[in-house]
């Protein structure tokens, strides 16, 4: 990690890790990871790690509302290899959320197909008949009786858009925070409260398993 030196600038990039193949920062909550449309959305995570690794090249995105592990690859050769990976599930990708209400099971799954809301975009909705597969495991890490929130530790077995705040919301526990799918009443969070806080995959270039770590903020 010679490279991957974190400036004192409070602005400056949290680096996770860093080599010749490959960066993994934390991407703020409020942040896009890639710009968006429009001259008011070019500010991005991806922009930001291009200042100093101009070979960084998009594999993965995370919504804006979510914090955490943002992986990008050094180059189209790795960037092709870790897309396969990607999209071949080879990827344990795990997240922190805080939901309302208990929980019942200490552990389950959500299997859900999931589409697009056209008309409401740009949310998800679940779809029996058109929807793509989506498959989230979760486990209870922590139920607070005084707030009536639960602590969960989500695996995204699949990485449809907005697959944890819609599979949460379908099964009665939406993310605390979430304006988007839960109502009105959340919109006065502080933020969505979902990090990205594992990333565990085989390195694209020496085979060697990466164990990727951020601290859950909140």
């Amino acid at each position: 990690m010679s490279d991957a030196t974190v400036a004192r600038d409070p602005q400056a990039l949290a680096v996770r890790f860093c080599d010749d193949a490959l960066v993994a920062v934390d991407k703020p909550a409020g942040e896009l990871a890639v710009p968006g449309r429009g001259a008011d959305k070019q500010h991005c995570t991806w922009t930001r790690v291009c200042a100093t690794w101009p070979d960084a090249r998009v594999v993965h995105r995370l919504d804006q509302a979510t914090s955490g592990l943002l992986l990008f690859a050094r180059g189209l050769q790795v960037q092709r290899a870790l897309s396969r990976a990607f999209a071949e599930r080879r990827v344990d990708k795990r997240y922190v959320a805080v939901v309302h209400g208990l929980l019942a099971d200490d552990e389950g799954r959500i299997e859900l197909p999931l589409a697009a809301d056209w008309p409401q975009r740009p949310r998800q909705r679940i779809d029996p008949v058109g929807g793509r597969p989506a498959l989230t495991h979760y486990s209870v890490l922590q139920r607070d009786d005084a707030t009536k929130r639960t602590r969960l530790l989500l695996r995204l077995l699949t990485g449809r858009t907005h697959q944890l705040r819609v599979h949460l919301v379908a099964i009665g526990h939406p993310i605390v925070g979430d304006a988007l799918y839960a109502g009105a009443p959340h919109a006065n969070e502080a933020r969505l409260l979902l990090h990205a806080n594992e990333l565990h995959l085989t390195h694209p270039v020496d085979g060697a398993l990466l164990r990727l770590q951020s601290q859950v903020p909140f």
